[in-house]
């Protein structure tokens, strides 16, 4: 269901959840609204979004350079509501109370690079649109460097990188 836009009646839910999706809606303000409407007094809404992940964000430069697109980042990507205090203001603008956000670390982890780079190119959708603005002849030279600049995360059990997510919680 279209988060934008819930087909569903007021005080419906005591919690929503989304996880790795809400920084891929398009209007995140009339999303995190229709959210909060859904909820019951006291309801929670808790999200998870991307704070730093390399096996993303290098990938997202490297073609961007290569296609010398616009540094802007896209419409809708993974890292929207990355930086301090973006996510907390989101939630706020939305109505929600006792906002609270966490960053929290993690592992992207792959048992190879050819893995890792298969993955990125087949499966998260903002890298999928940004490489398919990318001419054919790009697109391999974009890879190669992907390829390239993951290397350094590579060791003996694989691929292995940092990551940072961000944990929001909000109240109705």
């Amino acid at each position: 269901m279209d988060a934008q836009a819930l087909d569903l009646p007021p005080d419906s839910f005591d919690a929503a959840i989304s996880r790795f999706a809400l920084m891929l809606v398009p209007d995140i303000d009339r999303a995190l609204r229709e959210i909060r409407r859904v909820l019951r007094r006291r309801g929670r809404f808790v999200a998870i979004v991307f704070e730093k992940c390399p096996y993303l964000s290098i990938p997202h430069a490297v073609a961007r350079r290569v296609g010398q697109l616009t540094s802007a980042p896209e419409p809708f990507g993974e890292f929207r509501l990355s930086g301090h205090g973006v996510m907390a203001s989101a939630f706020k603008n939305a109505g929600f109370h006792n906002v609270e956000v966490q960053v929290f670390s993690a592992r992207r982890q792959f048992l190879s690079l050819a893995d890792a780079v298969r993955y990125a190119k087949e499966t998260p959708l903002p890298l999928r649109e940004l490489t398919g603005q990318l001419t054919p002849i790009q697109q391999e030279e974009a890879w190669s460097e992907v390829e390239q600049a993951l290397q350094q995360f590579v060791g003996p059990d694989g691929y292995d990188s940092p990551s940072d997510f961000l944990i929001g919680v909000g109240a109705t």
